[in-house]
């Protein structure tokens, strides 16, 4: 009876902790596949860039992921981010975007006792709705060849994981924004079973798309070189 009351006490918690003025339904919206940037574009790539903020940050259980919608809310694809909250053109008219950005703790999510956003990623929202909130894919610039922690594996974290793995609550007790745990997982080989969805691992990020092969790689010639934090 008590982990039955435990349970239930920690869904209406994550209820609640998401909730905040109604979002404006926009209406169906097309389901079309997105529109490729070329390489050495400046103009933000939807599914690399602003995708994995919303399904690692707002896309998880307890918040707006498929099984909770809290107010009817999913954050988990385009079709979704679009539906609702979204205006085209203006950042300012955009309920998402405000309540990114607002200093109300009754209003701004994530809700207070989950990692913020940092400045980078609601710039890169911004700029998204700025340029018309299109749903667009890039054409890989990737180098396979640049693999420094600094300069891009923690930044794929911060974007594709530590939305569910930070602070005290991190799924899983791992907390991805301390280079010490991310160092203890790519020794012990979790990290690259995870993000290879290997057998035997929980496929990582979580709900969301598989990293892609540049990225993997990238992960790996790390791993390899002995995980330094550089």
């Amino acid at each position: 009876m008590k982990k039955i009351l435990a349970a239930t006490l920690v869904l209406l918690i994550g209820v609640y902790a998401c909730k905040h003025e109604p979002f404006v339904n926009l209406g169906s919206t097309n389901s079309t596949p997105p529109d490729t940037i070329p390489a050495g574009s400046t103009g933000v790539c939807f599914t690399k860039d602003v995708l994995p903020i919303f399904q690692s940050y707002c896309a998880k259980a307890g918040c707006h992921d498929a099984a909770t919608h809290v107010e009817g809310l999913v954050l988990d694809s385009y079709n979704n981010i679009i539906k609702k909250g979204i205006t085209p053109g203006s950042p300012s008219n955009s309920k998402l975007y405000r309540v990114m950005v607002t200093s109300d703790p009754g209003n701004i999510m994530p809700p207070p006792g989950q990692l913020p956003l940092t400045q980078a990623q609601k710039d890169i929202i911004k700029k998204w709705i700025e340029e018309g909130a299109k749903n667009t894919a890039c054409a890989s610039n990737c180098d396979p060849n640049l693999f420094t922690y600094s300069g891009f594996v923690q930044p794929l974290l911060q974007n594709n994981c530590v939305g569910c793995h930070s602070g005290s609550s991190a799924s899983g007790g791992l907390n991805l924004t301390l280079y010490s745990t991310v160092k203890t997982l790519a020794t012990n080989g979790r990290l690259y079973g995870a993000i290879t969805h290997a057998s035997g691992y929980i496929p990582m990020p979580n709900a969301s798309s598989k990293l892609s092969d540049c990225e993997i790689t990238q992960i790996k010639k790390w791993i390899d070189a002995g995980a330094p934090q550089n």
